[in-house]
């Protein structure tokens, strides 16, 4: 009798164990940073960090470029999927159909993000020469921008937040910029899935500087972004001429193409009839943010009907450049054997507004020795 007791009572201690450990939440995922070798760039190492934050957002980036490789956030029914564009090895940001098509997948840019007008610009009473790479034009930096350089890493943790430290000293005249620039690029996310990067800079030399990041997002991990619906909180927008390069109007955004005040999907009318859109052959312009100066604000909201994913960006730059995928041709074969095709990623790129060093009337670009530059990005997903 005795051992028929025992044996029951063991055996309701096993039950419940098990009721327990069946009944138990599964363990919440912690933050985590990884580091991995990625490659080589002449002498220099490479390497690949991988950032995790307590919800079970993921983003890979490595140092050369500054580059988020992947972006892993979740769907409405808990689904992660990588949302930003880029490739599985280091060679493929290094090989030559990619250096060809120059489509920046998810880099850092500087030392100055968008165009300058005929590569030059006055400062000082001097007038400074810039590498032209596109066209007449001075694009994202020049020929070598922070986009293609290897950047010091220093993996950091702020509280909950897992974060990557990256560091870059541009010599004076590098790409025709003046001044030593002293660049300190911070990537952590937040336990809300956001992609936050805080920049700053000193200068031993007046010039000029404007930072940015460079991904291409899909927030359905594959396709067009035609049907992605975008809202910019913008009554205005930088008009440019036919090699994009702002004419110094700031143009109302009612009645035009341009209009993302109210939620709209990308492809209602990328394809009108309008010199604007046909300047560049669909978006790529940069939108004056509703803020105040300094302030960090929303400055797009994008949602993917399919997959209920939303990206929020929040910025304290005065302007947004929109760009939709418009030079992607087939050409570059992805991660996972992806074929980035035409219209397959959107950028979204909280700055100043192109040319500024030759508007006068833009919001100032310029910085001097004793001064810190400051820009603040964050990249935001939920879901719905």
């Amino acid at each position: 009798m005795n051992n028929l007791v025992n044996s029951l009572a063991i055996a309701g201690l096993f039950l419940s164990i098990g009721c327990l450990l069946a009944c138990a939440p599964a363990p919440r995922p912690t933050t985590a940073i990884g580091k991995e070798p990625f490659g080589r760039v002449g002498d220099a190492e490479v390497d690949i960090y991988t950032l995790r934050n307590g919800s079970g957002m993921e983003a890979r980036i490595t140092n050369y470029g500054g580059t988020v490789v992947s972006l892993k956030v979740p769907d409405r029914e808990g689904r992660l999927e990588d949302v930003v564009l880029g490739f599985d090895a280091l060679a493929g940001y290094t090989g030559r159909d990619y250096l060809e098509s120059n489509p920046y997948f998810g880099s850092l840019i500087g030392r100055f993000g968008n165009r300058i007008g005929n590569a030059r610009f006055t400062l000082g009473g001097r007038e400074y020469t810039l590498a032209a790479n596109n066209g007449a034009n001075h694009l994202h930096g020049g020929v070598r921008g922070f986009d293609k350089v290897v950047w010091e890493a220093r993996p950091l943790r702020e509280g909950e937040e897992p974060a990557l430290e990256l560091r870059y000293v541009s010599a004076d005249g590098e790409e025709g910029y003046p001044g030593t620039l002293t660049v300190t690029a911070v990537y952590s996310l937040t336990p809300d899935n956001g992609l936050k990067v805080e920049f700053s800079a000193t200068t031993d030399k007046e010039t000029v500087v404007n930072l940015t990041h460079h991904s291409y997002f899909n927030l359905a991990g594959g396709g067009d972004i035609l049907g992605h619906e975008m809202m910019i909180p913008a009554d205005r927008f930088t008009p440019v001429d036919e090699t994009l390069i702002p004419t110094g109007e700031l143009r109302p955004v009612s009645g035009t193409p341009f209009d993302f005040t109210t939620s709209t999907a990308i492809g209602a009318r990328i394809g009108q009839e309008d010199e604007q859109l046909a300047f560049g052959k669909g978006y790529d312009h940069n939108w004056v943010v509703n803020k105040a100066p300094g302030e960090v604000a929303l400055a797009a909201r994008v949602l993917e009907p399919g997959s209920g994913r939303i990206l929020e960006v929040f910025s304290d730059q005065p302007g947004l450049q929109f760009y939709s995928g418009n030079f992607l041709n087939g050409t570059l074969k992805g991660k996972g054997g992806k074929v980035y095709e035409f219209r397959h990623g959107f950028c979204l790129e909280p700055q100043h507004f192109p040319d500024s060093p030759n508007k006068p009337e833009f919001p100032p670009v310029t910085l001097k020795p004793g001064e810190v530059y400051k820009n603040t990005i964050l990249y935001r997903f939920s879901n719905r």
